[in-house]
């Protein structure tokens, strides 16, 4: 049995958390040149992951069962997603094109036959690892992760009910799913520091994006001033007050949903989550048509940035780096299914010239879903963020049919 953290005080924890904010800030904005080349190597946001899942590796903090990301998701996240869609300009996101969409689909498709293919190569191998009858077949178990990689948690709650994994198998799943995805979200971010000559690669025209970042920072400045506190009162009084509205209509949606048409759950519509994101983001587009869309000038998109800040250092304190060695089979299997996945992604990339930036976010409105996708599309820019959690919103309906899908042509592959 593990021993009891160090710390269970979740005061004390986002104390820690905060204190490594700050730190990361501080050290990453400084002149220091060492701390410059080291944040050349490593992006500060991969960081801001990094040193919280240090926290939880050695059991300082309990990751598993503090509430602070559970608050992070459910009070910061939809606050932040309507003060980062406040000032966008849908019009010009919009002009962004299909290409976001088609990198999306290849992300999907790459986790719908990544599951199999993973288990085909693996059996020839490794036959035991990926063996098992009944409820601890693995093939069952890693439906789950289908539901989340394309999806989100409803969607890998919906595996879980169709295919019926034993709890222990379920249990190492969800270990594998977050540390894979972890793993390749690290990747990603150490990408967008280099994302010019990704795109050199990819032959990629990215001047919409980069159109769109420009009338961004120009619309920021010409809206700047000096912050007053009653600019802060009203920018976290519009930011709680469309999480409290987000709130209420998905504790009132999704129950209403679940009891006229049960059967809506394959697109997520009897998750409140999935109501939480999608109402906050349209309070959020609704405002960006209004006077309101003024108050980026006062630093919306910044207290915005923070709330996502302290929403990563909470999903990095989760993760425990040392797992893999319990479980290293599954763990190949996961690294194998994610190597195809992001292979495909290269491959239409490559074909169709899309710039990195629809690769990374594409990949994470699937892998990662809401609560991932803007904080890598953030990562670009904040007025990027939209496009991170719009397309997550389609991942939470496709989830269910993809991974379902995915599970079917495990079954088959599965020796």
């Amino acid at each position: 049995m593990m021993e009891e953290p160090l710390i269970t005080n979740d005061a004390i924890t986002l104390g820690i958390l905060l204190l490594i904010l700050a730190f990361v800030f501080k050290t990453s904005s400084g002149k220091n040149p060492l701390w410059k080349k080291f944040y050349t190597v490593f992006p500060m946001l991969l960081v801001c992951y990094f040193l919280p899942s240090l926290l939880n590796t050695f059991n300082i903090v309990d990751g598993e069962h503090s509430q602070l990301y559970y608050i992070a998701s459910r009070y910061l996240l939809p606050a932040c997603l309507v003060l980062l869609t406040l000032s966008v300009d849908l019009k010009e996101v919009l002009r962004l094109g299909p290409k976001a969409l088609i990198m999306f689909f290849t992300a999907t498709v790459g986790v719908i036959i990544g599951g199999p293919l993973a288990i085909l190569i693996t059996s020839v191998f490794s036959p035991e690892t990926i063996g098992g009858v009944g409820p601890e077949a693995v093939w069952r178990g890693m439906t789950t992760i289908a539901g989340s990689w394309i999806g989100g948690g409803a969607n890998q709650a919906a595996m879980y009910e169709v295919f019926n994994p034993s709890d222990p198998l379920y249990s190492v799943m969800i270990t594998v799913d977050v540390i894979i995805a972890e793993i390749w979200m690290a990747a990603l971010l150490i990408g967008i520091g280099k994302t010019k000559q990704i795109d050199r690669f990819f032959k990629a025209d990215a001047r919409a994006i980069e159109s769109l970042k420009q009338k961004m920072e120009d619309f920021s400045l010409s809206v700047t001033r000096v912050s007053s506190l009653a600019d802060f009162m009203i920018i976290l009084g519009i930011a709680f007050g469309a999480t409290a509205l987000a709130h209420l209509s998905a504790d009132t949606i999704a129950p209403w949903i679940e009891s006229v048409a049960p059967g809506l759950d394959k697109y997520s519509l009897t998750s409140k989550f999935f109501w939480l994101v999608v109402i906050a983001t349209t309070v959020g587009l609704f405002l960006s048509f209004t006077k309101a869309r003024n108050l980026e000038g006062a630093g919306a998109s910044k207290v915005g940035s923070v709330f996502i800040f302290i929403l990563v250092a909470t999903i990095g304190m989760k993760m425990d780096i040392t797992a893999v060695a319990d479980h290293p089979g599954l763990f190949m299997v996961g690294l194998i299914w994610m190597a195809i996945h992001v292979g495909l992604l290269l491959i239409v990339a490559r074909i169709i010239r899309a710039p990195y930036f629809f690769l990374a976010v594409g990949s994470k409105a699937n892998i990662g879903g809401a609560a991932s996708a803007p904080v890598v599309a953030a990562a670009f820019h904040p007025s990027l963020a939209p496009v991170g959690v719009l397309l997550a919103v389609l991942g939470y309906a496709l989830g269910t049919y993809g991974a379902w899908l995915c599970g079917l042509l495990m079954q088959v592959a599965a020796p």
